[in-house]
């Protein structure tokens, strides 16, 4: 029996990551191509959730590592760290992503889509239409609400015309009405009430290292930032936790309103106040600043650390 090729997304998978995983794995098996499988390396959000359960679709099987010599296709990452535990040593085959290019490594050719677009299912929608392949409802709402996710329903910068285009064609597939599903999903994966600050601050977390130190941006959406903010002691003991067992240096945790389009963040680290003053022109106070108008921690927040740390 012919090896799988396993289809992961990042750890902490967000809806994109888990989407877009079934997604080529269909692609795949439409273009002749029965041997591969979506698989993802951490527990769903609610977000995923209320997609997954809408369509009755099973969500795809939990793995912790694999073998020397596996072979795999990445979508929506292509760092390391942000990976499985046993990726330097895969046999990875394709990526397909959406994010800057950071400290990946093959010792044979590969395919590699990286496309500056809002979502890495807009990459897969254009594949479809590429290859000539149809997409039938499942398959345009699993890329529809990943595109609404990554892209906070068009409203985040990361936002561009490819986005918007392909997600009016899917919603016309699928016949539903995009804004209303839309804002439906985005509300199922703010109700954050039965997670522990331990899950908070891992639901949606991504490494990343600079000068040889570890640093984290994790982020969650909501329609109350002020809700958040309750736990914010038991927060940031938590962090702190985690920064100590995991020697990480900066940890950014940032909550967005997703209604009104900006964020509140808590930052814990060494010279976490001047690096927030030299990336966004604020002052923390009480370990914490409003962000105006951000919303996207790939355009708007990583980039700004990433250059003043």
């Amino acid at each position: 029996m012919e090896e799988k090729i396993l289809i992961f997304g990042h750890k902490n998978p967000d809806t994109d990551s888990i989407c877009s995983s079934l997604v080529k794995q269909i692609l795949n098996n439409k273009n002749g191509y029965k041997n591969s499988k979506a698989v993802r390396l951490g527990n769903i959000n609610k977000e995923t959730q209320y997609v997954l359960s809408n369509l009755g679709i099973e969500q795809p099987e939990f793995i912790e590592k694999i073998e020397e010599g596996q072979k795999v296709i990445l979508v929506d990452h292509n760092e390391f760290n942000q990976s499985i535990e046993g990726i330097e040593k895969a046999k990875i085959i394709e990526v397909v992503d959406h994010h800057r290019i950071a400290n990946i490594q093959t010792e044979e050719p590969l395919y590699y889509t990286a496309k500056p677009y809002g979502c890495t299912s807009t990459i897969l929608y254009k594949e479809f239409i590429q290859d000539g392949i149809e997409i039938d409802r499942t398959e345009a709402i699993l890329m529809a609400s990943a595109i609404v996710s990554d892209t906070l329903l068009l409203k985040s910068p990361t936002t561009t015309e490819y986005d918007k285009k392909a997600l009016e064609e899917l919603g016309k597939i699928a016949n539903i009405n995009i804004q209303e599903y839309g804002l439906e999903m985005l509300k199922a994966g703010t109700d954050l009430d039965d997670f522990s600050e331990e899950e908070l601050i891992k639901l949606d977390a991504k490494l990343f290292e600079k000068n040889g130190k570890r640093n984290v941006i994790a982020q969650v959406n909501t329609v109350s930032i002020e809700d958040i903010l309750k736990r914010q002691e038991k927060l940031e003991q938590t962090i702190k936790k985690e920064m100590e067992t995991k020697e990480i240096s900066l940890f950014v945790f940032a909550i967005t309103d997703i209604l009104n389009s900006n964020s509140e963040i808590i930052v814990i680290g060494n010279n976490a106040n001047e690096i927030i003053q030299k990336a966004f022109g604020k002052k923390l106070q009480n370990n914490r600043t409003f962000l105006e108008g951000v919303v996207s921690r790939k355009k708007q927040i990583l980039p700004e650390i990433d250059k003043n740390i």
